[in-house]
């Protein structure tokens, strides 16, 4: 059984060309991307060595051959500390999220009226949302996972205005909660879930591309207001590992922050 952090290497090295690292190409080739001994070489380090990191013999890189790959690999930041997780070479301790949201965050989501707020796990459950926010996904037949809503809700497909860019955030996301604690539960569950049912999930998910955090709005395009741009902005929750609050932002006084105050007030008046 290879390991995940092999997988990861071989993805990655099919992602590559001769010629995007610098290196000649002779003939028909009869591996997809570059062989291992091209990313052996440009690692500086041993071929066998390398082939045993892929087919997961070796399973204790140092942080140095680590840094060396993602150089050999071209691996942006986000990947790299993916790649670091992966060999368990990353600092800190893993603890299991926690799956409840405690009484001062609901107040804080509550008291966020103006924008939608809401709580992910790592496995991109909804743990708590506020009012706005649940007016904003009700589209979808349950607040319940974003990537089930993304990629198994017929709702999706009209809701986010550039659905496939929006669904390889999420899975971005799922991989880099995977990296962080491949042994979560809730996160083998749902990956396994979505692998079966959706064969657009299941190729995004073999691609093995972790992104950082874009700042550009997500686009949204909600039946009772029309066009909404949103920033989201994602922080950790502090004593409550793996839990993720996520604001999603209009710019000030723009078209986007007054429908979102008028899908405020139709929740508000369908609830009554």
């Amino acid at each position: 059984m290879t390991s995940n952090l092999g997988e990861f290497l071989r993805a990655r090295r099919a992602r590559l060309q001769p010629e995007d690292v610098g290196l000649p190409s002779y003939g028909p080739r009869r591996v997809v991307g570059l062989r291992r001994e091209e990313v052996a070489v440009l690692a500086g380090m041993n071929t066998d060595y390398y082939a045993r990191l892929e087919q997961g013999r070796e399973r204790s890189p140092s942080p140095q051959v680590l840094e060396a790959i993602g150089n050999a690999l071209r691996l942006d930041d986000p990947a790299r500390e993916h790649l670091f997780r992966l060999a368990g070479a990353a600092p800190g301790t893993r603890r299991s999220p926690r799956e409840t949201v405690g009484a001062p965050l609901r107040h804080l989501l509550d008291g966020y009226a103006s924008v939608p707020a809401f709580v992910l796990n790592p496995a991109k459950d909804f743990l708590a949302a506020n009012a706005l926010a649940e007016a904003l996904f009700s589209p979808f037949r349950a607040l319940d996972n974003l990537a089930f809503m993304a990629f198994l809700d017929p709702a999706a497909r009209t809701f986010f205005a550039d659905w496939d860019r929006f669904a390889e955030s999420v899975v971005a996301g799922l991989r880099h909660a995977d990296g962080l604690d491949p042994r979560y539960p809730r996160l083998r569950e749902v990956v396994g879930l979505l692998t079966a049912k959706s064969r657009e999930f299941a190729d995004l998910w073999s691609s093995q591309a972790v992104y950082g955090k874009s700042q550009d709005p997500t686009e949204l395009v909600h039946p009772d207001v029309g066009p909404l741009a949103l920033v989201s902005q994602s922080f950790d929750v502090r004593g409550a590992a793996g839990q993720l609050l996520v604001v999603y932002q209009p710019e000030p006084g723009s078209p986007s922050a007054q429908g979102l105050t008028l899908l405020g007030a139709l929740h508000a008046t369908r609830r009554a």
